[in-house]
């Protein structure tokens, strides 16, 4: 099987590395040609996707920002075959299937929305592997969710990133819940570790700190455009969490030890109640 790769960056290097440790042709592009031609170079790409290596693809990957990926799958619809597989891997799904379903309807390939949750604070080709996705979980988007062989056809075309599981979802239940489990704790850790306190925290640190703080070590361009094309789940997750913040502030100014230790087993409880 040939595949194609739109970006080498954490994702898509970590595509191309799976796909072609498990033997496939791997046909890549991104920005930086000097990423290319390293990729290249490694055996992780065997060429450029172009206008000439586009149409031979069976499986096309798309693994850029949301409008990037979307504008280049409008330019390029043409060339895809119509016996292939395209799929997206952005974190926000309703704008990119809006524009990309009716691509796939008018030039006969099959589009699935794609998100795997998977990742790593770090960014780039180089901190890409070919096991990033060993038993993490895939949720699809796809265009009709009574359609089993597509369903057994995308996971069948991913075997080689050996996911864990796969969750089938519409794209407006995507956004809204990827706005809480990953959006909302990217924004709150990258507000939190701007406390002035931050820069003497040495030696005061340990397991809570490094938990919160992780993923304030992000690419600041990505997650702006997520963050914007999903704002109105962002606001409201926002909205929600600053009512919460401002009831444990109320607790504290007014000396309240009764309401901020009911306020505190509230958030044990829901925890529990959530994961078990």
């Amino acid at each position: 099987m040939n595949v194609g790769i739109l970006g080498l960056g954490l994702i898509g290097g970590s595509m191309a590395r799976a796909f072609s440790k498990a033997g496939h042709g791997v046909f890549a592009w991104d920005t930086d040609g000097s990423i290319l031609s390293f990729a290249m170079l490694d055996g992780s790409v065997r060429g450029v996707l172009n206008e000439e290596t586009l149409p031979r693809c069976s499986l096309i990957l798309l693994a850029i920002y949301p409008d990037g990926s979307a504008s280049w799958l409008e330019r390029n619809a043409s060339r895809i075959s119509p016996d292939a597989l395209v799929m997206d891997l952005c974190g926000i799904k309703e704008e990119i299937c809006r524009r990309c379903f009716p691509l796939a309807d008018e030039y006969g390939f099959t589009f699935v929305g794609g998100h795997p949750m998977a990742g790593s604070h770090f960014s780039g080709f180089k901190y890409s592997r070919s096991n990033l996705f060993q038993g993490a979980p895939m949720v699809l988007v796809p265009p009709r969710f009574d359609d089993m062989q597509l369903l057994e056809r995308v996971k069948e075309a991913l075997a080689p990133c050996r996911f864990g599981s796969f969750s089938v979802c519409t794209a407006q239940e995507h956004d809204r819940l990827i706005a809480f489990t990953s959006q909302m704790p990217h924004v709150l850790s990258n507000a939190y570790i701007k406390s002035p306190t931050a820069r003497s925290h040495k030696g005061f640190s340990a397991g809570s700190y490094k938990d919160l703080t992780r993923v304030a070590w992000l690419n600041p361009r990505m997650w702006a455009e997520l963050c914007m094309d999903n704002r109105e789940n962002m606001l409201f997750e926002l909205d929600t969490c600053l009512r919460s913040l401002q009831a444990y502030r109320k607790a504290l100014e007014e000396h309240d030890m009764d309401t901020l230790t009911a306020l505190l087993d509230e958030g044990r409880r829901r925890k529990e109640e959530v994961d078990g």
